[in-house]
């Protein structure tokens, strides 16, 4: 069996690449059942990796709102 990169070790963007690439051969009329598979298979591990990835990124931009003289959490509102 070939051996798997780790999705949360891959930079956001490449993952982000990979589930796009993945998507479109899913998109392609003749794939065959069993890639099809393999293929949801990855692009539901790559889309958690993505996911947890943004989740972090956002507790970190939470952390960095200042608020008057002191730094806050607050929610992230990306209309801001």
């Amino acid at each position: 069996m070939a051996k798997q990169t780790e999705p949360a070790a891959v930079p956001f963007e490449q993952s982000l690449s990979e589930l796009e690439g993945v998507v479109k051969e899913l998109e392609k009329p003749d794939v065959p059942l069993e890639k099809a598979i393999e293929l949801f298979e990855k692009g539901v591990r790559m889309s958690e990796a993505c996911r947890k990835q943004l989740a972090e990124a956002e507790t970190r931009i939470e952390m960095l709102v200042k608020k008057g003289e002191k730094v806050e959490a607050g929610p992230f509102d990306a209309e801001e």
